[in-house]
């Protein structure tokens, strides 16, 4: 009987424990489901620097068989290789897609060089190496995109509400997208006269 009285009498402070209780228990595992979100994408960009090694990896080859051809671009040799530089001197993700970027460029320049040489052309070695390149090209390409579509799924989440209330509370914030830069998918103009 007097197990009864005191839910009687305290009828409210119970119905706010119990709201308490759910709510924890529910922050609890939203903060859980940002954490099991965070991690894929962790691996992903993994999977992304995995691609731009082997990218650099193939690099100094193009460059030295097209040296061996082409010894006047010096300027493009120089871009390759502080592009290079400042990928393996960036901390951040943001910071690696930048100097990811610069590559591409610097690379596109390269490659835009290399078709002006016949005899580079006719390279069996050179060929194979921008076999190589393409398919690494491609790999890049689906592992940004697999990152994109695990930020899309996690920046959601991030926004929408109720989640974003317990995103803020935990310290959750959007991550950026694997985004290529203005102007890098313009073709680079060789001017062998000038």
């Amino acid at each position: 009987m007097e197990e009864k009285n005191f839910f009687q009498r305290n009828k409210w402070l119970v119905v706010v424990l119990l709201v308490l209780v759910i709510l924890v228990v529910w922050g609890v595992s939203k903060y859980n489901s940002f954490v099991r979100m965070g991690e894929p994408i962790t691996t992903q960009w993994a999977q992304v620097e995995n691609q731009y090694q082997r990218r650099f990896d193939l690099i100094p080859n193009i460059v030295e068989t097209v040296k061996g051809v082409a010894q006047q671009e010096q300027e493009v040799f120089g871009a390759i290789a502080e592009a290079r530089t400042r990928y393996s001197g960036a901390l951040t993700a943001d910071e690696k897609a930048q100097a990811a970027t610069q590559v591409e460029s610097a690379l596109g320049r390269l490659l835009v060089i290399a078709e002006n040489y016949p005899t580079l052309q006719s390279s069996q070695a050179y060929r194979d190496l921008i076999v190589s390149l393409e398919g690494t090209e491609n790999r890049i390409s689906v592992e940004r995109m697999k990152y994109n579509d695990l930020i899309r799924v996690f920046n959601t989440n991030v926004k929408t509400f109720p989640s974003s209330v317990f995103a803020k509370v935990f310290g959750f914030g959007e991550k950026s997208y694997f985004e290529i830069k203005e102007g890098v998918e313009v073709t680079p103009k060789v001017d062998f006269v000038n």
